[in-house]
């Protein structure tokens, strides 16, 4: 018998995880833009069961892929996370991921071309070209009526519109108007590395070629003072972080700054941010769901400077870290489980939206998750009463 050898380097540089997600049912979400990254999403609106974010979207050598939830990866291991979603055979999981490369590496382009096309025909928005759109300053006079649709109050909007502007992308043919536009920056200058944008309809996008890996949108409230700043406090959207300070201006000062990472998580976005502010605490004020609890926990374990491997179980995270395996109720205040198997120097806050809420902008607008309970005695009896009544009347 011969040994089984195959080149796997040679076959990553021909298969990217796009042709493996377009064949597996992931089809691109053009509304997060194409630029550094491409979003590819599993299921339609109503159903999504995966979303992954892909790097170097045309070069697929490079290829790697994350989710939100902190879990990575490259083309080989979304083989192997879905090893029985292609008809190979082989004696071992490697032999039957390499036999999947091989047959890729051979393989036409089928009914996904559509969205591979589109993302070789914005190429040259791997770099955000800020001469694409025309950008203007918020009016506090005439205030975007979004805004108040997302219950943002006109004193709040009036304060962060110098963080905020309007944005109109020249090439968008379908739409001639202006968005919301949220700046990207990260600290070494002023210039400006992209868009966070939201328009009506729940409409979400970056501008093309967004810098999303070491930039943010950074509202500093210090005027100006960064060495001065205290507070420093992370959201997941502009939308949450806005939400966030309505809700609780008297209490944060001007000693403050709000960020938004836009759907994302990277590493540099975080220790960028706080080495604009040297002076300042971080504070998790993400959302209230796993991968919010997931991106509090990456955040300090980066600025505690701990390693740290997050496992995702059915309803509790599994941490690996410094020789110990512990796991954490999500629901219970993760600082105060980790201290208990680790010595950390309390770097990082949490200042969580109230628990019956997903995130801060739901918060503001008083749109609870929905709570599915079991009724009480009094409501099973007088439902039971009503089925009796129906029956009768049938």
């Amino acid at each position: 018998m011969t040994d089984y050898k195959v080149n796997f380097k040679k076959l990553k540089s021909r298969v990217g995880v796009d042709d493996i997600a377009y064949a597996l049912g992931y089809r691109l979400d053009r509304k997060a833009g194409v630029g550094r990254y491409i979003e590819l999403v599993l299921g339609d609106n109503g159903n999504k069961r995966d979303t992954i974010i892909v790097s170097n979207p045309n070069n697929k050598s490079a290829q790697a892929y994350f989710r939100r939830d902190g879990s990575k990866g490259d083309v080989v291991t979304l083989i192997r996370e879905n090893l029985n979603a292609f008809p190979v055979s082989g004696k071992d999981d490697w032999q039957k991921i390499a036999k999947v490369l091989a047959r890729f590496a051979n393989m036409p382009e089928p009914e996904y071309r559509e969205d591979s096309d589109y993302v070789k025909s914005v190429k040259s928005d791997a770099v955000f070209d800020s001469a694409r759109y025309e950008v203007k300053p918020i009016n506090p006079e005439r205030i975007p009526a979004i805004f108040s649709q997302r219950g943002f109050s006109e004193e709040t909007v009036k304060a962060l519109a110098p963080f905020i502007s309007l944005i109109r992308d020249k090439r968008n043919e379908k739409f001639d108007g202006y968005n919301i536009g949220f700046p990207y920056t990260n600290g070494k200058d002023d210039a400006i590395k992209g868009y966070e944008i939201r328009g009506h309809g729940g409409y979400k996008s970056k501008a093309a070629g967004t810098d999303s890996s070491s930039s943010a949108w950074v509202a500093d409230l210090s005027n100006g003072n960064s060495g001065m700043v205290k507070s420093v406090f992370f959201c997941e959207s502009a939308f949450d972080a806005m939400a966030f300070y309505q809700m609780n201006r008297t209490q944060l000062g001007s000693d403050v700054a709000l960020v938004s990472l836009g759907g994302t998580f990277s590493d540099k976005q975080i220790t960028g941010v706080m080495a604009r502010f040297p002076h300042a605490r971080a504070f998790d004020c993400f959302d209230n769901d796993l991968a919010g609890r997931i991106y509090g926990l990456r955040m300090m374990a980066l600025l505690e400077g701990v390693p740290m491997k997050i496992n995702r179980k059915t309803d509790v995270l599994q941490i690996e870290t410094k020789g110990k395996t512990f796991e954490l109720n999500t629901e219970r205040s993760l600082l105060a489980q980790v201290s208990k198997h680790l010595s950390i120097r309390y770097k990082m806050g949490q200042w969580l939206p109230p628990k019956a809420f997903k995130d801060w902008n739901d918060c503001l607008l008083n749109r609870p998750m929905e709570v599915i309970h079991s009724p009480h005695k009094d409501e099973r009896e007088q439902n039971l009463t009503g089925r009796r009544k129906a029956g009768l009347k049938m």
